[in-house]
């Protein structure tokens, strides 16, 4: 095609005029084929829509959550605006656990694959530059675009809501959004990992993309279904259980649970942005004795995260170390 020739041309000498590395020219041109694409258009309008629609229910419903007096979240108003609903439609980060995995595997389900069925990996590779450029700027440009995507919508639902509510945010409320947008991030980066190994391992698209949708709709609907079958089988009942053993019960389920990439980031963003939250497992009476129902610190919440949000950076760089050992082991021909 006209453009990719164009791009080969000028790939060197773009990068040579301007002083950046061939590496830097990959990314501007990866970046604009993604933000041009369909299944972006789409999967983006798709978060837009949910984030406008989350965010009006929230709109509607934030006098009456802030005049909650039993709730000890309600003095957090922005935080309020990313988790209140009326239960017509789910708060927006519930969206991004739904629609995330989608958006990251429609980024990189093709991103090795189809460039060598086209041609164009081999014209690529043929030229003075390094193997790891081309999958790195797969990578890094995908990044950019979904970084772009979350940052903007939080940030212009933290400008809404300054603007109709007229209340200035707290520093707190910010870093917890801020880290809210760079979980999100890490959690749809794992997918798209994912998608990029698959797109590595197997010659065609639609095979890649067929397989990392499987893996999706395993981990969202089938894995739960499997872990109520093991429990039903291997463990007591619960009704016959003293307390301790039930807390062990449970600490399993929820072991068991957490191998879901969806559940780590459930767990994680419903502590950041409820600080209410002081536990992700069971509590016995003896452990919330004495217990004051007040907001954690910012500090508090990450140490109480930390776990779920290693366990995504670790999985996200599995993916990303086999795509690229593959890759980089991979033979192309013409």
């Amino acid at each position: 095609m006209k453009s990719q020739a164009a791009f080969f041309n000028g790939l060197f000498s773009a990068g040579s005029q301007s002083g950046s590395s061939p590496f830097f020219v990959m990314v501007r041109k990866e970046v604009a084929d993604q933000v041009r694409s369909w299944r972006f258009i789409i999967l983006g309008g798709l978060i837009l829509l949910t984030f406008f629609a989350s965010t009006y229910i929230a709109m509607i419903n934030i006098g009456r959550a802030v005049g909650n007096y039993d709730d000890p979240d309600r003095l957090f108003l922005y935080l309020k605006l990313l988790t209140t609903s009326d239960g017509a439609l789910p708060p927006f980060h519930i969206f991004i656990g739904f629609l995330g995995p989608l958006l990251g595997i429609a980024l990189g389900f093709d991103a090795i694959n189809s460039e060598q069925s086209s041609g164009t990996l081999v014209r690529l590779v043929a030229q003075p530059v390094y193997r790891d450029a081309v999958i790195n700027a797969k990578f890094v440009a995908s990044l950019i675009v979904i970084s772009t995507l979350f940052l903007s919508l939080n940030l212009l639902m933290i400008g809404g809501g300054l603007y109709i509510t007229g209340v200035n945010i707290e520093p707190s409320e910010f870093i917890r959004i801020m880290g809210f947008v760079l979980l999100s991030i890490i959690y749809v980066a794992f997918w798209l990992n994912l998608a990029i190994l698959l797109s590595v391992r197997f010659k065609q698209a639609a095979t890649s993309a067929l397989m990392a949708i499987a893996i999706w709709l395993f981990f969202t609907v089938f894995y739960q279904i499997l872990v109520n079958i093991f429990i039903k089988a291997f463990l007591p009942d619960p009704n016959s259980l003293t307390q301790d053993q039930i807390i062990s019960y449970n600490g399993i389920i929820l072991t068991l649970l957490r191998f879901v990439p969806s559940q780590l980031y459930s767990d994680a963003t419903t502590t950041l942005l409820m600080p209410s939250v002081r536990s992700l497992g069971p509590l016995t009476m003896e452990q919330m004795a004495g217990a004051i129902p007040s907001p954690l610190s910012v500090r508090e919440s990450l140490l109480v995260v930390w776990p779920q949000v290693s366990g995504l950076i670790a999985a996200t760089t599995v993916c990303f170390a086999l795509s690229y050992y593959l890759f980089m082991r991979r033979e192309i021909r013409t």
